[in-house]
């Protein structure tokens, strides 16, 4: 698929600091990947001292999902996630510019059977994933191991900036089969009727038609149940997939059997099983979850705005 076309404004000098940071980025990730993962954390190090309302968020975040643990454990998860989402901006090249070849010594995989599975069915397959810190890398790592042909395809939020939104395409589109605004189901599902691989994460914060207050780490929480509309119309087998980096410094990718007796009659209820299987994953490596998101906003006026 051809690279979106960059608008004239993207070589105005507005942005002459963003290709310089491009230039960086891509020399960085020529560097060997343990290399990269330190100085990944080390940039995470420095983001925590400079992003202060994102750390604030974090630590509310962290508060609220674990609510037993001690001040000095906060502190050192928090440290441990501004960590991990340095290692994710370095991933980027990684995950942009790096060939398959590099990248495969690097990977573990459980459950490839199942996705194999579900594609032979011939429905396409939701592959419902979640907002990891190593969500973008995950898909290109997946596409890298995958042993049958399919079209991989994200679901995702345009940025509002059009440069941004034009380089991040781009790259993106090359390693997959292109790519889906969240806001368009009707693309959803005529990519799904295609027999695509559509990955989608539905587990940020939703307070608009077709959300339920579900709770999250025991916390209720403004969602979006709309996997199971899409997983009703389409009749696509919904693959629940995670990844994670391991301490040995290794990318583990774990693809869960399809969910049986999906969708229910209730849709909280299928968004609540959504949720338990974050949940899991997330306790498995808590720093590596996207908590800088206001996950618990758009609650409505009869719970307390825990941001505020």
């Amino acid at each position: 698929m051809p690279q979106p076309r960059l608008p004239v404004r993207a070589f105005v000098p507005r942005y002459w600091p963003l290709w310089t940071g491009l230039g960086v980025l891509r020399a960085i990730h020529t560097l060997p990947l343990p290399s990269q993962r330190r100085l990944g954390a080390t940039v995470g190090r420095f983001l925590l001292r400079l992003a202060r309302e994102r750390r604030r968020i974090a630590e509310i975040n962290l508060r609220l999902a674990f609510p037993e643990h001690s001040d000095a454990w906060y502190r050192d998860l928090l440290q441990a996630h501004f960590q991990a989402l340095g290692i994710a901006l370095l991933e980027t090249g990684l995950c942009w510019w790096s060939p398959a070849e590099r990248l495969r010594p690097w990977i573990d995989v459980e459950g490839l059977e199942h996705l194999r599975t579900a594609h032979a069915r011939g429905r396409g397959v939701i592959l419902l994933g979640a907002h990891f810190t190593s969500m973008e890398l995950g898909l290109r790592l997946l596409d890298v191991i995958r042993d049958f042909p399919a079209a991989i395809t994200p679901v995702y939020q345009i940025h509002k900036d059009p440069v941004m939104e034009a380089i991040i395409t781009g790259h993106r589109e090359r390693h997959s089969a292109g790519s889906l605004p969240h806001d368009d189901p009707r693309a959803i599902l005529r990519a799904l009727k295609r027999g695509h691989i559509v990955w989608y994460a539905p587990d940020q914060a939703y307070g608009g038609p077709g959300s339920a207050l579900v709770p999250f780490f025991g916390i209720p929480a403004a969602s979006h149940t709309a996997t199971s509309r899409l997983a009703r119309i389409s009749r696509a087998p919904v693959v629940p997939f995670f990844m994670r980096r391991t301490p040995e410094g290794r990318y583990h990718l774990t693809l869960h059997a399809p969910w049986d007796d999906f969708p229910s009659d209730d849709p909280a209820a299928d968004t609540r099983r959504y949720h338990q299987f974050i949940e899991n994953e997330v306790r498995k490596a808590p720093e590596q979850y996207l908590w800088v998101h206001k996950r618990y906003k758009d609650r409505g006026p009869q719970l307390p705005d825990v941001y505020a």
